[in-house]
């Protein structure tokens, strides 16, 4: 006796879900590979600009020599001398400074969900300034000392900052505004602690806080790079927690996410990242504010990609350092660069938001 098979009918419910299934594959896919695409162009565009870097000068050099040189691949005194003792470590600092402030800027955009969250504007850097300051007029200390120093105060900042926000939590609204008061209050120390300065001091500390990567030493590029090589994973990795926080506290704790140990987290990574930079650079304005927005025009609808904007992050750093010190008449420090570019750009996003009714 054959047993009778009777065929599956296909509802259009079942057609309609498997659509919807392969619609979202194919999105996937398509974000996928255009963040691929993204990060390696910004990846080579790096490299491209760490090489030129070390080619333009006095002593001009091929991409070859300069490879070669870093690599450790061929033994020429007068190649090497240029290019490992004079101009690897301007290009290192670039290259380190610019990826931590890429990477922390839109962390701290994404995490307060405000374009204008930048380090800059909620009281990290200027407690690193006020520290810094502190520490070249009163105790007349420099190098590494001076780098410490503005490590803790931007550590110091944000947890003063973080004390302050708590209200059952930490919304980014109060936190970005109590920022901004604690920023004011720091920068007016600091133009205090500037006027009880004698000359050669208050000259040290003004070229401290204009910001450049021509001044961290070697101890200095080597405590940030092996920060980075931990802190930058991480921040890459937490960002899927970013992403679900970005959904709203009441959505993310639906999801399973421990909120407030989440934004603590993160705020962390971002802290310390924007710490180790200033600490070693100086107060490089504007870096960190708009690396996060160029890299999610880049992204497209993949946007909040922390590699992709730590890579714009130091393409924009090593392009300025280029700027400073080879195409202007006098060679200017790089935060001179920074803020001459950024603050149009500020301006541009205030008009913006206001026009989109987010301003206030």
């Amino acid at each position: 006796m054959t047993a009778m098979i009777t065929p599956v009918t296909e509802t259009p419910q079942v057609r309609e879900a498997g659509a919807t299934a392969r619609a979202l594959r194919a999105t996937r896919r398509r974000r996928a590979v255009r963040a691929l695409t993204a990060t390696t162009g910004l990846t080579a565009v790096v490299i491209g600009l760490f090489v030129l870097t070390m080619m333009v000068g006095s002593f001009r050099l091929t991409a070859q020599e300069v490879v070669t040189s870093v690599l450790h691949l061929a033994d020429n005194p007068s190649v090497d001398f240029v290019v490992r003792g004079l101009r690897l470590p301007t290009a290192l600092s670039a290259l380190t400074v610019g990826l931590a402030l890429g990477s922390s800027g839109t962390v701290f955009q994404q995490l307060l969900r405000n374009p204008l969250a930048s380090p800059d504007f909620v009281g990290i850097t200027a407690g690193a300034s006020l520290a810094a300051v502190t520490g070249i007029v009163l105790f007349q200390v420099g190098g590494l000392a001076v780098c410490l120093l503005a490590l803790g105060g931007a550590i110091a900042a944000a947890l003063l900052m973080y004390v302050l926000a708590w209200r059952d939590g930490v919304s980014g609204y109060r936190f970005i505004l109590i920022g901004i008061g604690v920023a004011v209050f720091f920068e007016g120390i600091t133009g205090y602690m500037l006027t009880r300065a004698e000359l050669f001091e208050a000259r040290q500390a003004m070229h401290w806080l204009t910001g450049s990567v021509g001044q961290a030493s070697d101890a200095e590029l080597k405590l940030l790079s092996a920060a980075l090589v931990v802190l930058l994973p991480l921040a890459v990795l937490l960002s899927r927690r970013l992403r679900v926080l970005e959904l709203g506290d009441d959505s993310a704790r639906a999801l399973g996410a421990r909120v407030e140990r989440t934004r603590a987290l993160l705020l962390g990574t971002a802290v310390l990242l924007v710490a180790l930079a200033v600490a070693v650079a100086g107060p490089i304005v504007f870096v960190a504010l708009v690396a996060g927005p160029i890299a999610n025009r880049l992204l497209g609808p993949a946007t909040g990609g922390i590699a992709a904007a730590a890579l714009v992050g130091a393409a924009l750093l090593l392009s300025a350092d280029l700027i400073a010190v080879h195409l202007l008449p006098t060679p200017l420090p790089t935060g001179v660069v920074t803020g001459a570019v950024g603050a149009p750009y500020l301006l541009w996003l205030l008009a913006t938001t206001n026009r989109q009714g987010a301003g206030g």
